[in-house]
């Protein structure tokens, strides 16, 4: 009988494409431990220790989730990708804001010039970061070995360099290897922190630190979130739509029924991502130079990821990048342009009413998607609170790091599928059908 696994390593083009996704994941996980020169390893661990015994590591927790522990190692890697997505969540709203920008992105090569745009910008999101770090490193007592000045320059350099090589990495991936180079970066970064995570949670119950039934429940909870994360990720709604028959010359086109699959949760987790991409610019600077200006110690200190005032911000982020990402990508006078070129109509609809129609079905399926997507994302701050799991164990077991791991896993599968059909080979999935998101 035929194995789907199998197949994946038969087929030539496939196999050297998960190899090559394989191969630049492990480099991006060595790159994560390597530290900056001119580092001492044992003194930062010392630091980051203490300050977890003493409750205030919340913020590094925080970070370290999305760049995979790459911040407390003070590695190569250590801003991770977010800048990048934090300039691309820019440079989207500046396409709005900007007519001639929009203008020069319509015309031809203007993506690449858009995307040129968005890499130069993210070198100088880069140097502010990285300088905020050394600001940092010169708080954490014995961390750095040699002139401040010296690291410094250092620093700069080998962080803003290492998140410009992920980047590329992260493109590479896209073009020569199997899914969303960026997303698999991320993703990544949370499965491998995950081991650790279950294994402190095993020391903790067997210290009797957390009670068996509680974590039986979470666990339960766990399972669930993942299953409702599915199946509102493969949800859809559909359009029918009409098309009129057309000859040209001897041949006729047309004259067929087919149908928009809207889904119900159309941007992905990719609201998720932003808006954590945005908080964390912010929480970053303010924790790291709150070592020396009071008032940025107090901002951070409000902007906490346990606080109610980040909870508050963050699910509003979620329900604008929503919007705002599926008006990007599903724009109803684009689709309805296309209907019209094409001699197309959907049954009960006005031609001329075609775009309202669209508008006012996308607006009644983003809002739910929307609030679904925060409130999962509120899950882990809910479970430390009620059953006092630590920040990172909750973090890694719901909330933000499902949503991106269901999305990030259902898309890769998916492009699997498509790479098995397309060389006649039976798809993974035996019933059904997983439909690809491109994150």
């Amino acid at each position: 009988m035929a194995n789907p696994i199998i197949d994946i390593f038969r087929i030539r083009d496939l196999r050297d494409r998960i190899i090559f996704t394989i191969t630049v994941l492990m480099i991006y996980r060595i790159g994560t431990i390597l530290p900056i020169p001119g580092i001492n390893i044992n003194a930062l661990k010392l630091y980051f220790s203490t300050l977890q015994q003493a409750g205030g590591g919340a913020l590094t927790e925080y970070i370290d989730f999305f760049t995979g522990g790459g911040f407390s190692n003070f590695s190569v890697f250590m801003l991770g990708i977010m800048p990048y997505i934090s300039m691309s969540i820019i440079m989207q709203l500046l396409l709005l804001v900007f007519p001639k920008l929009k203008k020069i992105s319509e015309q031809e090569g203007g993506k690449k010039k858009i995307q040129k745009y968005t890499r130069y910008g993210t070198v100088v999101v880069c140097l502010l970061q990285s300088y905020v770090v050394t600001v940092y490193a010169r708080s954490i007592p014995d961390a750095i070995t040699m002139s401040y000045w010296a690291y410094s320059i250092i620093a700069i350099i080998t962080v803003t360099t290492g998140t410009i090589l992920l980047m590329w990495m992260g493109e590479q991936i896209t073009q020569r290897g199997v899914g969303n180079g960026i997303s698999l970066i991320i993703f990544a970064g949370i499965i491998a922190r995950m081991p650790q995570a279950f294994y402190q949670l095993f020391q903790m119950v067997q210290a009797r630190e957390l009670n068996v039934v509680f974590v039986i429940v979470v666990l339960a909870m766990f399972v669930g979130v993942i299953a409702l994360v599915v199946y509102e990720q493969q949800g859809q709604r559909k359009i029918p739509v009409n098309y009129a028959k057309r000859v040209i010359g001897r041949k006729m086109y047309g004259g067929q029924n087919t149908y928009i699959p809207f889904k119900i949760n159309p941007s992905g987790v990719i609201p998720v991502i932003f808006a954590s991409s945005v908080m964390v610019f912010p929480l970053q600077i303010f924790g790291n130079l709150g070592v020396q200006y009071r008032w940025m110690a107090q901002l951070a200190y409000w902007f906490r990821p346990t606080g109610f005032l980040y909870l508050l911000v963050f699910s509003l982020l979620i329900v604008f990048f929503a919007f705002f990402y599926t008006q990007v990508t599903l724009n109803p006078i684009e689709i309805t342009k296309q209907i019209r070129e094409n001699g197309g109509s959907i049954p009960g609809i006005r031609t001329e009413n075609i775009e309202s129609h669209l508008s006012r079905i996308l607006s009644r399926i983003i809002l739910p998607g929307a609030l679904f997507l925060a409130l999962i994302a509120l899950i882990p701050t809910v479970i430390q609170i009620l059953f006092g799991f630590p920040t990172e164990l909750s973090m890694l077991m719901g909330g933000t790091s499902l949503l991106i791991m269901v999305g990030v896993a259902l898309d890769f599968v998916a492009q699997i599928e498509g790479h098995l059909k397309m060389h006649h080979h039976e798809g993974i999935v035996k019933k059904g059908r997983i439909r690809s998101r491109n994150l």
